[in-house]
């Protein structure tokens, strides 16, 4: 029987790093051209993955003479895609519900890929960073905190000079794997947001504006000041956006950087990898 494949990448949980130096990963199967002429695999979903997925997709390419595309179109649109089988496999950052599993025209295999965090990044000029507590992030989220130089703001963050600016809150206006993982953390921080909003890869949001996928939120607050949103990681590395130092159960506030992603991200993968 066909099964459905969905790469998973999911936030710093699930991963299936190969070492690259390695005795299996340097072993190459030789393909002739002529086995391989007629072969192309094609994919789409996940834009929080998209740099790993296009790095690893050129390099397999490059091996195999084997060409892959990948469609940067969301996690929710991806899902989509594989079950109308218009392309070879999907990508998403949430593992499909019950629901969905049962309307796929064939079993799923779900398997992780890669990891990493979703940042809370924002635009305000002359700050790199900000400290932020699991209660302020939903007051801003949920529009009960509208002005950047609000007093809770200034008293997490003494020295910091906040401007009298509202505050902007950018989300995905796709269907988005990044938001299922944010609305997730947020669920289990607030029983407000959890009865009010809820988890999921689409939301009614109370406020903000929408941008799509993980390019359009990160380009939007890079562009935009006042701005703040959530993203993966690797754009606020990448394009250089300010990004919150947000506080955990034992206390400490966080820094997002390779290293605490990658420390909160040990552990075994389970036999199902749908948790």
């Amino acid at each position: 029987m066909k099964k459905l494949l969905i790469f998973m990448a999911v936030v710093v949980g699930l991963a299936s790093c190969q070492n690259p130096n390695s005795t299996s990963s340097k072993k190459t199967t030789k393909t002739t051209k002529s086995a391989t002429a007629n072969i192309s695999l094609a994919g789409a979903g996940s834009t929080f993955a998209a740099p790993f997925y296009n790095t690893a997709f050129r390099k397999y390419t490059e091996q195999t003479g084997i060409p892959v595309s990948y469609g940067v179109i969301g996690s929710g649109a991806g899902i989509r895609s594989i079950r109308d089988k218009v392309v070879d496999f999907g990508a998403s950052d949430a593992f499909l519900s019950n629901a969905e599993i049962a309307k796929m025209p064939a079993p799923v295999v779900h398997f992780p890929t890669c990891s990493g965090a979703v940042v809370i990044a924002f635009n305000l000029p002359g700050i790199e960073s900000i400290k932020l507590t699991p209660d302020v992030l939903t007051k801003i989220f949920m529009g009960k905190i509208t002005k950047w130089n609000d007093a809770e703001l200034k008293k997490l963050n003494p020295g910091v000079k906040f401007p009298n600016l509202p505050i902007t809150a950018v989300h995905r206006s796709d269907g988005s794997g990044t938001t299922y993982i944010f609305s997730d953390y947020m669920s289990k921080i607030s029983s407000e947001w959890k009865n009010q909003i809820g988890t999921g890869k689409s939301l009614n949001w109370p406020i903000g504006m929408g941008a799509k996928g993980n390019p359009g939120v990160a380009g939007t607050i890079s562009q935009t000041v006042g701005t703040i949103g959530y993203i993966g990681s690797e754009y606020a590395f990448a394009q250089k956006i300010s990004y919150a130092l947000l506080k955990n159960k034992s206390g400490n506030f966080i820094k997002p950087s390779i290293a605490s992603v990658s420390a909160a991200g040990k552990g075994k993968i389970p036999a199902d990898t749908r948790v």
